[in-house]
């Protein structure tokens, strides 16, 4: 815990109800919960992360683990999330997006917003690449610093298969980059399909 607080104190004060407790926790994990639903590609990342916190805090009386446990358990209600939203979206017509959002992540200063917008597509782009299994261990080995054994429990695969998946994805992503590289330099767009 960032606070200084030992985790058990934390968690205790948060199953007991402590308002304090569960701003701690929501501000320990947030932030990586909403990348990963970002990074997923969901329609409203603050939204659905939310809706995560929601089952967290109504969930965490039950609770029974280290801080590692949280994490994976965090990450593991965020993941069912997800999978809830696409299949909503699936059933109905989405509307086409718009950068209106994008305003509201912008800090005024043009050359950095160039760079955090540049940067942020990069990595949407690229992480759109991999296929959706794989995608989601990588991000979820990066991003919320799972380790293989809660990624496989969140995912409900066995560890040989997130070891797998993992290789595949990060192996992908190290030829993407390497084809990007060489596609800048001819003037091509970086992330378009290989044809292979």
């Amino acid at each position: 815990m960032r606070t200084g607080l030992a985790f058990d104190e934390v968690l205790a004060a948060a199953q007991a109800g402590a308002a304090w407790a569960f701003e701690v926790l929501y501000r320990d994990l947030a932030p990586s919960v909403t990348g990963y639903l970002r990074l997923h590609g969901a329609a409203e990342p603050d939204d659905l992360a939310s809706e995560t916190f929601l089952g967290v805090f109504t969930g965490l009386a039950g609770f029974r683990g280290d801080e590692d446990a949280l994490r994976s358990w965090v990450f593991t209600i965020a993941h069912r999330r997800l999978v809830d939203d696409w299949r909503r979206r699936s059933r109905r017509p989405q509307v086409a997006d718009d950068d209106s959002d994008l305003a509201s992540h912008l800090g005024g200063d043009v050359e950095d917003d160039v760079f955090v917008r540049v940067g942020t597509e990069s990595v949407h782009q690229l992480c759109a690449t991999l296929p959706d299994d794989q995608r989601t261990v990588v991000l979820l080995r990066i991003l919320a610093d799972l380790t293989v054994e809660q990624v496989a429990d969140v995912m409900g695969r066995s560890v040989a298969s997130v070891k797998a998946l993992q290789r595949r994805g990060l192996r992908a992503l190290r030829d993407r980059l390497e084809n990007s590289m060489e596609k800048v330099g001819a003037g091509a767009h970086p992330y378009e399909p290989v044809r292979r």
